[in-house]
């Protein structure tokens, strides 16, 4: 089994009083996850799975009295997808408050239910963490440096999805249904959407401009929506973690952009699934973009896994002088140039340096960006 980073902050943080809860991806391995590290809970423990309709049913109307009765003896209750819980946060807040020496353990796929639904009832009462597909520094643990380097250009096609990972030969199969299967299923079924076809559209859209300036009116017309349906769509798609944004850095020069956003997925797997490619690096036009997407996403997972935080952006001018990738936090301003070929000369923007002498700034291609990731 692969152990998981976020398993030493989750040991450290059972023998308190709060709610842990864990969002990611379905597919990604919470559940898996926990059964690992089972042995480290109190004893004896429940298991309530959120896609079980009596599961549903039970805790639809809780009461401090009937949620004593459903926990029994148990010290630790795991409730999974809890998304699908109608009023998990009071549900969660009921345990809490009037169970005694009970930890509750809640995992969910979608942010913008459990999120949007605990953030109230749970105030100064829960741990939140995210958990995402695999990374690069869980497989190093996992095999080793020179295995995982030896694998990039494999990774930079498949990604890092669990079943993905373990099940070799069977990438683009397992992919394709993950993307079929799960892809928009939470989407779908909380916010009632009614051009379903227009989402895919989206999504494979956006996959296709991965790592580029996106504009919301352009993304419209590809398919067949107006600019603001697009941006609550792409706003979903954050929540359920299949993509996210990365806005345009700018302390007012005159001459940077400012209210841009390049677009990323998660997990490069899944966006070549989305537009079913999975030719090999070395053949593809866009690894540069697909280089690009990996680096930032993988130190997105390295800075979550190390409670580092940063606040995330690129940068550019109308000029098109450009820098990749900007980490702002601690006072300190860091860029990174992504290079998939490291024999291109290359630099950060010379632009930007002039801009902000303080920066601290690296040029990340694959013989060096462990550097950065572990």
């Amino acid at each position: 089994m692969i152990k998981r980073a976020l398993s030493a902050i989750i040991e450290k943080k059972l023998d308190d009083k709060k709610v842990i809860i864990i969002l990611g991806p379905r597919q990604c391995g919470k559940s898996t996850f926990l059964q690992l590290i089972q042995s480290q809970f109190k004893q004896p423990t429940a298991w309530w799975n959120g896609d079980e309709t009596d599961i549903r049913t039970l805790l639809e109307h809780p009461t401090s009295t009937k949620l004593k009765t459903l926990g029994g003896k148990n010290k630790t209750i795991i409730i999974d997808e809890a998304q699908r819980i109608h009023n998990i946060g009071i549900c969660l807040k009921l345990i809490t408050d009037n169970i005694k020496n009970v930890k509750v353990i809640a995992t969910g796929s979608s942010a913008f239910e459990l999120a949007n639904k605990i953030n109230e009832p749970l105030t100064g009462r829960k741990w939140e963490y995210h958990m995402y597909p695999l990374s690069f520094g869980e497989m190093v643990s996992h095999t080793s440096l020179i295995e995982e380097k030896r694998l990039l250009q494999h990774r930079l096609i498949y990604g890092y999805y669990p079943e993905v990972v373990v099940t070799p030969g069977n990438e683009s199969e397992i992919l394709r249904q993950l993307a079929d299967s799960y892809l928009y299923k939470d989407i779908l079924t909380w916010e009632r959407i009614q051009k379903p076809d227009k989402l895919e559209k989206l999504v494979q859209a956006l996959a296709f401009q991965v790592a580029q300036l996106i504009s919301y009116n352009e993304l419209a017309q590809l398919c067949g929506l107006n600019a603001e349906t697009v941006e609550k769509y792409i706003n979903l798609l954050e929540k359920a973690f299949i993509v996210y944004r990365l806005p345009a850095f700018s302390r007012n020069l005159r001459n940077e952009l400012k209210k841009s956003y390049k677009i990323y997925f998660y997990d490069n797997g899944l966006r070549n699934a989305v537009i079913n490619q999975f030719n090999p690096a070395n053949l593809r036009q866009d690894v540069g973009h697909l280089w690009e997407n990996w680096f930032i996403s993988e130190r997105l997972k390295y800075l979550h896994t190390k409670e580092k935080y940063v606040s995330r952006f690129f940068w550019r001018t109308l000029a098109q002088q450009e820098v990749d990738y900007i980490e702002d936090g601690n006072s300190k301003l860091t860029a990174f140039e992504c290079k998939w070929n490291i024999k291109t000369k290359s630099n950060v923007s010379r632009a930007f340096t002039n801009a902000y002498p303080s920066a601290e700034t690296h040029i990340v291609h694959p013989e060096n960006a462990e550097e950065f990731l572990l």
